[in-house]
């Protein structure tokens, strides 16, 4: 279990991910069921939610000291329950035409963040590009508060091969640029869509600005011309929402 908590590596090689906390465990285990292993602190066991999980879980419950869990130092204060799972495994097709790609996003925060509004927006399918931080880490899952449970999530992608194939079927994949793009509020967007967000400190790839269809900027008239990579993709997102692109055609 400690090593699972500790090592990315070791979470990869057994293609198991570590969930923190009672909402999380509460949203995996609505959509999969059972978590393989289940740990709930003592004190933490005393809350009624929690003791609803125990229950529902009695077979596999397991209920530890506090200790155990704050002597792995990684987890954040006060997690009181934590679960081993199967890391869930997207479709080898990506039949969505609604969807989100990140090129080359390192930040977990900011993965986890924009998986959390892709799946508030309607998004079906997340592509993540090989130097993407890994979706199932911690860190993405905790910003991400359930999301990943709520998309396919398709890791380790040739965005630029899988865009050029999408916009010969007919598809737009819009890429998110600083400047000289068309502004996102006079750009068209209509299903089937891809929405590209890069690297927040280079941008998008050459590949991927190459593949994309359309190139979209969002305008910012105040004296500071940059936004975090989640906010800009919260608002693109949303702007889609806004006119509609998430009802289905």
């Amino acid at each position: 279990m400690e090593r699972l908590v500790a090592s990315s590596r070791d979470r990869r090689k057994a293609g198991k991910c570590v969930i923190e906390g009672e909402h999380l465990v509460a949203a995996y285990a609505q959509r999969y069921g059972a978590p393989e292993t289940l740990l709930v602190t003592e004190s933490f066991v005393r809350r009624e939610s929690a003791r609803a999980i125990v229950t529902r879980f009695d077979s596999i419950a397991i209920v530890v000291p506090d200790a155990v869990l704050e002597d792995l130092a990684v987890l954040p204060a006060g997690v009181g329950m934590l679960a081993v799972v199967a890391t869930p495994r997207a479709p080898r097709s990506i039949d969505g035409d609604f969807v989100l790609l990140l090129d080359d996003v390192q930040d977990p925060g900011n993965v986890g963040s924009m998986l959390r509004t892709a799946a508030a927006a309607g998004i079906s399918d997340a592509l993540l590009s090989p130097r993407c931080a890994f979706a199932w880490s911690p860190k993405v899952l905790r910003a991400g508060m359930g999301a990943h449970f709520h998309l396919s999530i398709h890791e380790a992608q040739d965005l630029a091969e899988w865009s050029r194939a999408f916009v010969k079927q007919g598809g737009r994949v819009v890429a998110m640029v600083a400047n000289e793009g068309t502004s996102l509020y006079a750009s068209r967007l209509a299903r089937p869509l891809a929405i590209v967000i890069g690297n927040e400190g280079a941008g998008l790839s050459q590949a991927m600005r190459d593949a994309a269809s359309d190139r979209v900027t969002i305008p910012m008239p105040g004296a500071f011309d940059s936004l975090n990579a989640a906010a800009a993709a919260a608002v693109v997102l949303f702007e889609c929402v806004r006119r509609g692109v998430t009802k289905s055609r």
